[in-house]
């Protein structure tokens, strides 16, 4: 009776071999016949994820404030960053930092770093720390100038807490703009479909070439599917201010504006230098921009003889020798007509 029950099992456990061998192979012959275009995709993500992976940190914070009778209380907060340096420079969101009594940053390896807060500009939300570390795995950067709408973006950080959490999607816009959180309007955003999450603030957007395209910033609460990047170029150019000033002192006009095709036609009979330029969508009462005579809608072409094609191209030419001096802006107004102002360069506030 026993060797019939072990004869018996013999068998049905050499059927079930053979039952695994045959659906071994007519999965293998599955996947010879029909290979999935994804794993091109997936194979790609997963290597940018490999090389960026150690370029991005936790960072956590704790602050001080006061309960709703006064007392005083320790509160903490976390968000994610980015080596940008070898030699243990991070850059993050402004916001993630801001009234911190204490800052630590966990590398990707568990180690744990206090940061020096280096700057802060709340105008673009970017934050440069210091961990003081050599030989890091710093993240390389592109050019955000080069983007385009349905290309793959790569998002990585700790969103709640779970470091190294990976999403990708697609740029799904350029040019937007939105408010940071002292209210000042942030331009020259991407959005993403990328998921994003509370604590993904301050981690990289990567292109499918390992190359930071953006600073993760925001999401829209209630929504899906849209989340918001700081671009690159912005973010080099503000850290470098940050790097030798510890802040970024910048000209003022008074406006708001977003990156705008130009009319080819338009280009070819002004000779632009340029097939872009930067619409006025708003403007700052009694500021410079409104004593001056530009309008919203207006779209500014060249300033001070610098051809102007993005917000960036504005930004670096009212840096800090611009306060106190005319520049001289020549737009298109309704689209068809090139005029020329001087406006005086104020302080931003």
């Amino acid at each position: 009776m026993i060797y019939a029950d072990l004869h018996n099992d013999l068998k049905f456990l050499e059927g079930e071999n053979s039952f695994n061998d045959k659906l071994n192979n007519g999965s293998q012959a599955t996947v010879l016949e029909r290979p999935d275009f994804l794993d091109a995709y997936s194979e790609s993500v997963a290597n940018v994820v490999e090389d960026v992976s150690p370029a991005v940190v936790h960072v956590s914070i704790k602050r001080g404030m006061r309960d709703r009778r006064g007392r005083e209380m320790e509160v903490g907060g976390s968000g994610s960053g980015v080596i940008i340096t070898p030699d243990g420079y991070i850059v993050t969101n402004c916001h993630v930092v801001e009234k911190a009594n204490e800052v630590d940053v966990i590398l990707n390896d568990g180690t744990h770093c206090t940061a020096m807060v280096v700057g802060k500009d709340a105008a673009t939300d970017i934050a440069l720390l210091s961990v003081g570390q050599s030989g890091l795995s710093a993240i390389p950067m592109g050019d955000s100038g080069k983007l385009r709408v349905g290309q793959v973006a790569i998002a990585i950080g700790s969103p709640l807490g779970f470091q190294s959490t990976v999403t990708a999607g697609v740029i799904s816009a350029l040019g937007r703009s939105m408010r940071s959180l002292n209210d000042r309007l942030i331009e020259d955003i991407i959005q993403t479909d990328a998921a994003l999450n509370p604590g993904n603030s301050g981690g990289p957007l990567v292109d499918s070439r390992s190359r930071m395209i953006g600073l993760n910033t925001a999401i829209i609460q209630m929504a899906q599917g849209i989340c918001f990047a700081i671009p690159v170029n912005t973010v080099r150019w503000v850290v470098s201010q940050l790097f030798k000033e510890g802040k970024v002192t910048r000209g003022f006009l008074g406006i708001s504006g977003q990156k705008v095709p130009l009319p080819t036609k338009v280009v070819r009979y002004y000779n632009l230098k340029k097939e872009s330029g930067v619409q006025v969508i708003s403007i700052v009462p009694n500021s410079p921009a409104d004593k001056f005579g530009l309008h919203e809608d207006d779209v500014i072409v060249y300033m001070d003889e610098n051809p102007i094609g993005s917000v960036d191209d504005v930004h670096r030419l009212l840096g800090r020798e611009s306060i106190g001096k005319p520049v001289n802006v020549t737009l298109l107004r309704n689209w068809t007509k090139i005029e020329k102002l001087s406006i005086p360069v104020a302080e931003r506030e």
